[in-house]
Formats: structure tokens, sequence, C-alpha cells
């Protein structure tokens, strides 16, 4: 890749934007009021406003390997912690997608160095569902009901945070798990059941 291409990129999207609307940067520089935090996959392949269809200004994201939610991990927990008390979001989204780098390593019994620690997250997911999983022997299949827990289980995670369970009690914020379909494109939503995943925590993990 010539780097220079992206400058030369870079310079074609400016004269676009400002062919649309000639106030287009001035706008964006006064700030930002999104109203969706999305957290996916560092993925190449998945962009998240692209495959939203959104523009700059309106989606805050944040991207890590198997869009994992760990309550150890202080840069996931400042994006949530900023979205959600300062941006005042009031959707926060988990998309994982199929053809997961990060959620295939995670099935296979090898030592991968650095990324140990980080895979056990969604290898701690398989043990929570791996009755369902082995009694599915399409290795395919599995892998991507793999990847739907995981998005379901990040979800879990999120709940547990005390940020999102004061943005829910004051003013109603929902927490959605989907999935990214590489092969078609299309977004899935795997509706999770927020105020039932909620309620079902709350008697450990109430934070008040």
């Amino acid at each position: 890749m010539d780097l220079k291409t992206i400058f030369s990129n870079n310079a074609s999207w400016i004269q676009g934007k400002l062919d649309t609307d000639k106030d287009f940067f001035e706008k964006l520089g006064k700030g930002q009021s999104p109203e969706l935090l999305y957290i996916g996959c560092s993925d190449s392949r998945v962009t998240a406003e692209e495959l939203m269809g959104l523009e700059p200004g309106e989606v805050f994201v944040h991207r890590n390997i198997a869009n994992v939610v760990s309550n150890i991990d202080l840069n996931s927990m400042s994006v949530i912690e900023y979205a959600v008390n300062h941006l005042k979001v009031n959707h926060v989204v988990i998309c994982g997608h199929t053809s997961c780098g990060g959620v295939k390593a995670a099935m296979q019994a090898a030592d991968l160095g650095l990324l140990n620690p980080w895979l056990r997250n969604i290898r701690d997911v398989y043990r929570l569902h791996k009755d369902e999983l082995n009694a599915i022997s399409d290795e395919s299949k599995r892998y991507d009901r793999l990847v739907e827990l995981n998005v379901q289980e990040q979800c879990v995670n999120l709940i547990k945070t005390a940020a999102v369970q004061k943005a829910y009690k004051e003013r109603g914020l929902k927490v959605h798990g989907w999935v990214f379909d590489i092969h078609s494109g299309k977004l899935i939503d795997l509706e999770i059941d927020f105020e039932g995943i909620l309620e079902n925590i709350m008697e450990i993990y109430d934070l008040g």
C-alpha cells in the first residue's frame, strides 16, 4: 500500500463532504452528541459507521479483538464511562461478526502467548455454554453460535457495570446485541433480553 494514496483519498473525502454541505466541518468542530455507543471487533473488514450507514458524530466507537467487555480492561471501561455518563448515549451495542478470528482462535487448543489472557474471556464463554456448543457437530455452525454467545455474554458484562445500571434507571438506556454477517453484509439483531438479564443478575451485581 502506498500511504500517499490515503492522503489523496482524504482530500477527495473532504471535497465530497463540502460539496454536500459547505459547513460540514464547522458543524463537526462544535462537538459531538451521539445517541449510540458501538463496541465491536477490531477486524479490518468490519467498519462501524459504514456498515450502519452513519456519519461522523453519530456514533461513539470502541473496538477490540472479538468485541470483549472486560471489567479489568481500563480502556473499554473508560470508553463506557465516558459514553454513558458524559456523552449521555441512550443505546449501547455489542456487535460481533461471522468469521471472527478471535473467536476462532479461542476455540483452538493452542498457546498463543500474549493473546492468552484476552482470549480467555471468550474461552470462558465456551465453558459456560459447552453443553450447547459441543452438541453442534458442524464445526462452522458451532463457530457461528459461539460468535452469538460471545455477544450475549459481553452484553451481560456490560449490564453488570454501574454506569449502565445507573443510566437505565435514570433515562432508560438500552443494551443491544448484534452480529454482522460478513458473507451477506447484513446486521442481525440477536434481540437480547436486556431487562430480563438485568433482573436476573441484580441480586449479585446491583451497584445501586
